[in-house]
C-alpha cells in the first residue's frame, strides 16, 4: 500500500472509532433514582440541584443521552421497597440510591444491576459491601457516617452539656448503622460515667412520645442519628420544638441553619455526596464496574453552634468549642 493510501486509511479507521464513540455516548441511557425523602424538602432540592448539575457537566443530559425516572418515597418502609421493585424490575442501566433504607431492599432485589449510593452510614457495618477499597459487588458510592461518628457526637456534646449523665440516642432500629452509632457512643459513655439508652422510633408518630418518656431530669440530653425519618422537614421542626419544651440539649446530624432552633450540629456536606455520587454514575455509563470503585468517604465535617439555643437551655458555651465551629447562629 502507498503511503498516501495507508495515511487515508488510518484516517478512516480513526473517523469511524471517533463517530463509534460519540454514538455510544449519544445512546439513550436509564438510570433510576431511589431517594426516601420529601421532593419538595429543601435540602433534597439542594442535593438534586448539585446532582443534576455534575451530570450535566459530564456530559449527560436529561432526554438527549440520559432518561432518569426519580422515585421520592418519603421515610415510608413500604413505600421504599414499592419504589425498588419498580425500578429493578424496569431494567435500567444502573440505579442511584439514597440513604441505608434505599440500598437494604435494592441488594436484596438485584446483584447485577449497578447500585451507587450517596448518604449511607457503615456500607461495611451494613453489608453492602466488602470493604470501602474493594465494594466487591454490583454496590459502591459515596459513605456518610462511620460508626465511630456515635462516639465523636457523645464528644462534642459532653463539651457544650459538661453536666450530661444520661443521653438518648434517637435512632431506627430497623437501620443497621443508626444501632451501631449507639453502640460507639454506649462504649465511650462508660469512660466519661455517662448512662446512654437507646430511644428507638420506627414512625413519625412514635417520635414525641419515645422522647418525651425519656427526658425527665436537668442532666438529660440527646443524640439524633441520621435516617430518613428524623431527616424530614416536618420531624426536624418537631425534634426542635420538643427539645426546647424538655428543655433537652441535642446534637443533630445534620447541618443547623439560621432561623432553626437546634442546639448545635456535627455533619458533613450532603451536596458534596450527590456530586460525587453523579460522578460514579457517569464513570459506570462509560464501562466501569462498581466493584473496581471504591467507596468514598466525607473529607470535612462541619460544626454549626446555635447561641440563642444555647442562653435558651442556660449552657455557656467553651471558648474552645466556640474556636471550632464552622458556623455560630447568634
Amino acid at each position: 500500500m502507498k503511503r498516501r493510501e495507508f495515511i487515508l486509511a488510518l484516517g478512516g479507521v480513526a473517523a469511524w472509532s471517533l463517530a463509534a464513540r460519540s454514538q455510544q455516548s449519544d445512546r439513550m441511557r436509564r438510570v433510576g433514582v431511589l431517594a426516601p425523602f420529601n421532593e419538595k424538602d429543601p435540602e433534597s432540592q439542594v442535593n438534586f440541584t448539585a446532582f443534576k448539575k455534575r451530570l450535566i457537566d459530564l456530559g449527560w443530559i436529561e432526554g438527549r443521552n440520559l432518561t432518569i425516572v426519580y422515585k421520592f418515597t418519603g421515610g415510608s418502609t413500604e413505600k421504599i421497597r414499592a419504589a425498588a421493585e419498580q425500578l429493578v424490575a424496569a431494567a435500567p442501566d444502573m440505579i442511584f440510591a439514597a440513604s441505608n433504607v434505599s440500598v437494604a431492599p435494592l441488594q436484596k432485589m438485584t446483584s447485577t444491576i449497578p447500585i451507587v449510593f450517596t448518604q449511607v452510614s457503615d456500607p461495611v457495618g451494613s453489608g453492602f459491601v466488602a470493604s470501602l477499597a474493594q465494594p466487591g459487588g454490583n454496590i459502591t458510592g459515596f459513605q456518610g457516617y462511620e460508626a465511630e461518628i456515635g462516639s465523636k457526637w457523645l464528644e462534642v456534646l459532653r463539651e457544650i452539656v459538661p453536666r450530661v449523665r444520661r443521653v438518648a440516642v434517637l435512632l431506627n432500629p430497623n437501620v443497621s448503622a443508626n444501632v451501631a452509632f449507639f453502640h460507639t457512643a454506649e462504649t465511650a459513655a462508660a469512660s466519661w460515667q455517662v448512662t446512654v439508652t437507646a430511644v428507638g422510633v420506627r414512625a413519625a408518630a412514635e417520635i414525641e412520645p419515645a422522647v418525651a418518656a425519656f427526658a425527665w431530669g436537668p442532666d438529660d440530653a440527646m443524640i439524633v442519628t441520621p435516617s430518613p425519618l428524623t431527616n424530614t422537614t416536618e420531624n426536624r421542626a418537631l425534634l426542635f420544638a420538643l427539645a426546647a419544651r424538655l428543655s433537652l440539649p441535642a446534637i443533630y446530624p445534620y447541618r443547623l441553619i439560621a432561623g432553626s432552633t437546634g442546639l448545635i450540629s456535627y455533619s458533613y456536606a450532603a451536596a458534596a455526596q450527590w456530586q460525587g455520587g453523579a460522578t460514579y454514575l457517569d464513570r459506570i455509563l462509560r464501562g466501569a464496574k462498581p466493584a473496581e470503585l471504591p467507596v468514598q468517604a466525607p473529607t470535612k465535617y462541619d460544626m454549626v453552634i446555635n447561641l440563642k439555643t444555647a442562653r435558651a437551655l442556660s449552657l455557656t458555651v467553651p471558648p474552645s468549642l466556640l474556636a471550632r465551629a464552622d458556623e455560630v447562629i447568634e
